[in-house]
This record gives structure tokens, C-alpha cells and sequence, in this order.
């Protein structure tokens, strides 16, 4: 089942009109875009993955609500560019939901998931020709140290990293299971009881192949830019990383320019664009908690075009 994570705070923050055009940079099985096209009956979505699944899945789901979207499969870091190319400059809305989506974290194959054994793959895009199978069994040891640390936050990183290099220097380490051992072994056994240890180096790596961070920056601007007037960017994010991203980039664009800061009349030309919708972020509810651990992480922020 996928369970579409702060969805009613979503549509909320969306602030949708019937008339509007809006985008989903992140399309997944369709559980925000259902929701966002039930109510822009005259309007327009736009919706991107690079999932081919995923998007086969979410063409019927919308296709039973209405006819009034068009699919993109491709990056989010080029929707601006290809929305400039169907001839659309201006949005009332975007939403980013940055999680994996749940079908592919269960789809077992997929070798997102460390509950289930399969190669390891993490790719979202299943043309890529990059995948965890190549990530572990080729980067430097001090690279997957990096990696490890940096996009996992994991303590034991350079441990890992090391029995990584050890391990596959027998034999190239093929499934997920395998590095769920590997993982295991390479921490203190009381740090393995309550909960799987392989989360973070899992995260990780599914952030590395997937070039998770280091476009998401670039993406956030360029959806800023396609905002019209009173049209806002929603983003829920799972990582402390992609939400300090998102945070600093939100307080740039709505602080006054620093030359003119302080001055008693503040020009129009150096006020900011943009205005925070909300002063403080918004977290899942309890009762969501309850029914969807997944949203434990999840961190949603709101930004609105004011001129």
C-alpha cells in the first residue's frame, strides 16, 4: 500500500484553485497528484518521475479522475525546461515529496529495501545504467566513508566502508542482504538489537545513485521561478540534509536584499519575492505517526511568490 505522507497538509499548503496549473515534481504512485487534480477540475497538472512503474501505475489512477494532466518521465531538475517546451513559463504550484515512494521500497526487486533480499539496485530510474550494485563494488573506500557519513549520518561509516572493501575484495558484493551484514557486522552488537542497523548506510547510498542532493538546490530555484504570482512551492522532505537545503534557500529568497537591509525605505526593486507561509515547520501528525511510521522523518515548508 502507499501511503502519501502529510497529504492533507499538502493540499493545504498547495492552496488550489480550480483554474490553476499546477506540477507534481515527484509523481510516485499518484497519491498527492490524485488529490491535487480531484480539485483543479478546470485547471492543469503536470507531473514528473523517472520511474517507468510508477508511472504506468499513477497514468491509470489519474486517467479514472480526469484527463486534464500530462506525465513527464524525467528528472525534476528539468521540468522548468520541459514545461518551457509544452509552452507553460508560469504555475500556480509545485509540490516535492523527496521520500521513495512505498511501492518501491516493497517492491522487492528494486533493492531499495533492507527487509528484503535482492540485488542492489536503489535506482529510480530503471534506464540509469548506475546502480548500488556498481556504488559498492567500485567506490574508494574513503568515498563510501563519505557518503556514508554525509548522506546517512552514520557514526560507524568508516567502519562500514572498510568491511565493504574487505568483503568485496573475495567476491562483488551482489545483494542487499549481503550488505545488511556486512553493515551489521561492522558496529557494536547492542547498536543491531532494536532496530535494523542498516538504515542509514542504505539512505545513503540510495541518495548517492540517485544524485538526491546535489539537485536539489538547483531544482528548488528553478521552481521558484516558474511560480506566478500568489503561487507557492511546497516541499516535504525525510533528510535532515535536503531540509537544510530547503530551509536556507526559503530564508534567502524572503529576506530583504543585505545592501539595503535597515534602510527606511526599502525600494521594491530589493524586497523580496517571496514570503514564508509558514514561520515553522510542519511534522506529521500523531495520528499519522501512528498509521505510517515512514513519516517519522518527513518535514514539510511552504513558500508563496508575493511579487
Amino acid at each position: 500500500m502507499h501511503y502519501s505522507v502529510m497529504l492533507k497538509e499538502a493540499i493545504t499548503a498547495l492552496n488550489l484553485q480550480h483554474t490553476g496549473t499546477y506540477v507534481d515534481a515527484t509523481l510516485g504512485y499518484a497519491g498527492h497528484s490524485g488529490e491535487m487534480l480531484t480539485r483543479v477540475k478546470r485547471g492543469f497538472l503536470f507531473a514528473f518521475d523517472q520511474d517507468i512503474n510508477a508511472i504506468n501505475y499513477s497514468f491509470e489512477k489519474l486517467n479514472k479522475i480526469g484527463s486534464n494532466f500530462k506525465i513527464i518521465k524525467s528528472n525534476f531538475l528539468y521540468m522548468k525546461e520541459q514545461l518551457e517546451q509544452l509552452g507553460v513559463f508560469k504555475v500556480n504550484g509545485i509540490l516535492f515529496d523527496l521520500g521513495v515512494s512505498s511501492p518501491q521500497l516493497d517492491e522487492k526487486n528494486r533493492g531499495f529495501s533492507y527487509l528484503k533480499d535482492a540485488r542492489l539496485d536503489m535506482r529510480m530510474d530503471l534506464d540509469s545504467d548506475f546502480s548500488a550494485y556498481e556504488l559498492v563494488n567500485t567506490y574508494s573506500e574513503e568515498d563510501l566513508a563519505r557518503i556514508i557519513f554525509t548522506y546517512g549520518e552514520e557514526k560507524y561509516a568508516k567502519s562500514i566502508a572498510r568491511n565493504i572493501v574487505h568483503e568485496r575484495a573475495k567476491k562483488p558484493i551482489e545483494t542487499t542482504f549481503e550488505l545488511v551484514d556486512i553493515v551489521r557486522r561492522s558496529m557494536p552488537v547492542k547498536k543491531t538489537i532494536d532496530k535494523n542497523p542498516a538504515r542509514k548506510t542504505f539512505q545513503a547510498i540510495r541518495i548517492e545513485v540517485n544524485h538526491e542532493i546535489e539537485i536539489l538546490e538547483e531544482s528548488l530555484r528553478k521552481a521558484l521561478d516558474l511560480l506566478d504570482i500568489n503561487g507557492r512551492l511546497v516541499v516535504i522532505t525525510f533528510h535532515s540534509l535536503e531540509d537544510r537545503i530547503t530551509k536556507k534557500l526559503f530564508k534567502e529568497m524572503t529576506e530583504v536584499d543585505p545592501v539595503v537591509k535597515g534602510l527606511p525605505e526599502i525600494p521594491d526593486e530589493y524586497k523580496p519575492k517571496f514570503r514564508l507561509v509558514n514561520q515553522k515547520v510542519i511534522t506529521p501528525s500523531d495520528a499519522e505517526l501512528k498509521e505510517n511510521s515512514r513519516s517519522r522523518s518527513s518535514k514539510l515548508r511552504v513558500i508563496e511568490r508575493i511579487r
